[in-house]
């Protein structure tokens, strides 16, 4: 998979902070056009990754490239690609919001003509019209978020890098920043980090699962909530006898095995039998005839509930026992 062959292709990326693996050895591509959500707990390395691909800090080993230039090289080249929204914006306060964007425009290099265009764009991209004579220490929280993002699309970048980009919002303004970064998507690469799996769902086209430093999945929001499902269990409940229950259903077709453990509700007599299913197959139907058939009372069968915030928890949860169990592993 690793050619280089993204707008963003990151390979065996690697930093250490004194005795602390911050990001340990990751790889991934990013197509053009594409919105990627890195996700994961607080701590699991997902700033640190952004600032190495943003070159604000080098890596310790291995290498990434951004448009074709080479991060630790070419930053120079890199910066001029990307469009960067740290977590906590760094803005000049004192300024009104049109003359500080005017002053990044002249740092970016843009002639006045080119400045005046893209500053009336963004202005309006961003919802700030209305504020651009406001002074930003005097704008709210979800409006300097906004002068932030402003800044980082000035320069017309191939690729944008947004690190919790709504943190500290209030919900409308997720909203709308959530609306903007989808409709911003296509015409740049977008790599936001977050560790709000609503907002993956929402805004993104693939997620990078990471916790404690390590890609622990990758895939499409429906390709993860997927291989979750592989893993997820059809529960039956009724009142029969639990060994009998047990072998009835190991018989149905596509089941792989039976669990069967007491009803919850405090009825002794109820049972509930956990299948899983073998790849490919769908035991409801055939399981409910079962229970009917041997003349046991069916309350309910039911697929487990599988959602990506249980995939999440899980795979984090393995990747903090594995980091437990083997040291630093």
């Amino acid at each position: 998979m690793h050619g280089g062959n993204g707008v963003i292709s990151v390979s065996q990326l690697t930093k250490v902070f004194g005795q602390t693996l911050a990001v340990d050895r990751i790889s991934f591509d990013v197509a053009e056009g594409q919105i990627v959500g890195f996700l994961g707990p607080n701590g699991a390395g997902k700033s640190t990754t952004l600032r190495m691909l943003t070159c604000y800090l080098p890596p310790t080993s291995g290498t990434a490239t951004v448009g074709g230039f080479d991060i630790f090289h070419q930053s120079q080249a890199v910066r001029q690609k990307v469009g960067y929204l740290p977590e906590s914006c760094p803005l000049y306060t004192e300024m009104k919001v049109e003359e500080y964007l005017d002053f990044r425009g002249q740092l970016r290099g843009l002639d006045r003509e080119q400045r005046k265009q893209r500053i009336g764009y963004v202005l309006d991209r961003c919802w700030l019209t209305n504020v651009r004579r406001r002074m930003i220490g005097h704008l709210s929280k979800g409006y300097r978020q906004r002068v932030g993002l402003a800044d980082s699309l000035l320069h017309n970048p191939p690729v944008l890098i947004l690190d919790e980009p709504t943190i500290g919002l209030d919900p409308t303004q997720i909203r709308e920043t959530r609306k903007l970064i989808k409709e911003l998507g296509g015409k740049h690469t977008v790599i936001l980090s977050t560790h709000i799996l609503p907002e993956v769902e929402a805004v993104c086209d693939r997620a990078i699962v990471i916790a404690g430093g390590r890609i622990v999945a990758q895939g499409t929001p429906d390709e993860l909530r997927a291989s979750r499902r592989m893993q997820a269990r059809v529960l039956v409940e009724c009142k029969a006898p639990a060994e009998e229950l047990q072998m009835a259903l190991q018989r149905v077709s596509g089941v792989r095995e039976v669990e069967v453990m007491p009803d919850g509700s405090g009825d002794k007599h109820y049972v509930v039998a956990a299948l899983r299913a073998k790849d490919g197959y769908d035991v409801r139907e055939e399981a409910a005839r079962t229970v009917i058939q041997h003349g046991w009372p069916l309350r309910e069968v039911r697929l487990e509930h599988a959602t990506l915030e249980e995939f999440f928890v899980q795979v984090t949860a393995n990747q903090a026992m594995a980091t437990v169990e083997g040291g630093a592993a």
